[in-house]
């Protein structure tokens, strides 16, 4: 995905826009938890969510913060166990170029 899926909001809702980009910055800061594990937990629920291209996003940007394809596998067999097969379908459909 090229394009900021978000384009449309900014050009429309500027403040929305704002307010969005703000909780994104606070949700995947360095704290507590690492930045990997935090977008591991973001593709989890990307994929239990059937959001194909926050998958296919989200586990690029886990490999650049040093996530293994390993680590991505071991987070979808847990997202298997919580929300079920279509997840898989989901990650599978968004992982095939990455992981290919």
């Amino acid at each position: 995905m090229n394009k900021n899926p978000l384009e449309i909001i900014q050009k429309n809702d500027e403040e929305l826009f704002n307010t969005i980009t703000a909780s994104r910055a606070l949700a995947f800061k360095e704290s507590t938890l690492p930045l990997k594990e935090k977008l591991l937990i973001a593709l989890a629920l990307d994929a239990s969510h059937g959001a194909v291209d926050g998958v296919k996003t989200l586990a690029k940007r886990a490999i650049e913060a040093g996530a293994s394809k390993e680590e991505i596998m071991d987070t979808l067999r847990v997202t298997y166990f919580i929300s079920g097969v279509g997840s898989i379908y989901t990650a599978a459909r968004a992982l095939e170029e990455l992981f290919s």
